[in-house]
């Protein structure tokens, strides 16, 4: 009777682990065919992954596109799980998040470029702009470094070191004409521009609002080191769908699309 309650215990126990087994499979069988929720600034990422949808389709993979109108919260989505990727930072953003907030995202494959440029509906040149001009500037760290790097290199002002990603104000020697540099937050950049004397606006809010980068006094050209990239966690980089994803959005047709759809307002880093 021994032997047989022993037996009985053992195959009780084999079939309990071959069921942990089957559903562990099924888990990541779920996981695989699960829909992919991927987070984006409405222009261009949110348009560009709407159009790569047939493509990802195509290849097993349904997405959900999540819109956020901030720079904040896409990143707040993912490292909280929320979303299991997200379109619309460059990777000095991406890095700057991770060193603030500890997060573990990561860059997967550069996509695009959205140029800063720099927009006045009051003067056509730098050289007009009066003594103590109010200039409107993103407020984040990094988008602030930008901008002010893209002033000096266009002699609006000079900075100590103009690779210094993390400059601000204390780093500029000279600013000849003693600008003033109002932070803001990047989206709200178009609408204050009657307000200030020249504003620098990130590619995607000019764009949303109806304002040509060939319209701007300066801007960034294509050997910007800003590309936007495809981010995802440090936990799911390897998910196929995402390796999927990133083929989709560097495809030819995708290139192809963003080159025709934006007319030179956006680069597409794979660009031929």
């Amino acid at each position: 009777m021994r032997n047989i309650a022993k037996l009985a215990l053992l195959c009780a126990l084999g079939l309990g682990f071959i069921a942990c087994g089957d559903e562990k499979k099924n888990t990541e069988s779920s996981n695989t065919s699960a829909v992919l929720r991927v987070g984006a600034t409405p222009v261009p990422a949110a348009e560009i992954l709407e159009f790569v949808k047939p493509q990802l389709a195509a290849k097993g993979v349904q997405m959900e596109v999540q819109s956020f109108t901030d720079y904040v919260v896409p990143n707040v989505s993912l490292a909280e799980g929320s979303s299991d990727a997200n379109l619309y930072q460059h990777k000095p953003f991406l890095d700057n998040t991770n060193k603030q907030k500890g997060y573990k995202l990561v860059p997967i494959v550069p996509i695009y470029i959205t140029p800063l440029g720099f927009y006045s509906n009051k003067y056509k040149s730098i050289d007009e702009f009066p003594q103590g001009a109010t200039l409107a500037v993103p407020g984040d760290t990094v988008n602030l470094a930008r901008a002010l790097i893209l002033f000096h290199k266009n002699g609006a002002i000079t900075l100590k070191d103009p690779d210094n990603l993390a400059a601000t104000e204390l780093d500029i020697l000279e600013n000849p004409k003693g600008f003033v540099f109002k932070h803001m937050e990047a989206a709200s950049l178009p609408s204050v521009l009657d307000s200030v004397d020249g504003a620098i606006i990130n590619a995607n809010y000019a764009l949303q609002a109806g304002i040509k980068i060939a319209t701007s006094l300066f801007h960034e050209g294509s050997q910007s080191i800003f590309a936007n990239v495809l981010a995802a966690r440090e936990d799911n980089k390897d998910d196929e769908r995402i390796k999927k994803l990133a083929e989709v959005l560097t495809s030819d047709e995708t290139t192809a699309f963003i080159l025709q759809k934006y007319g030179g307002e956006i680069i597409p880093v794979n660009a031929k």
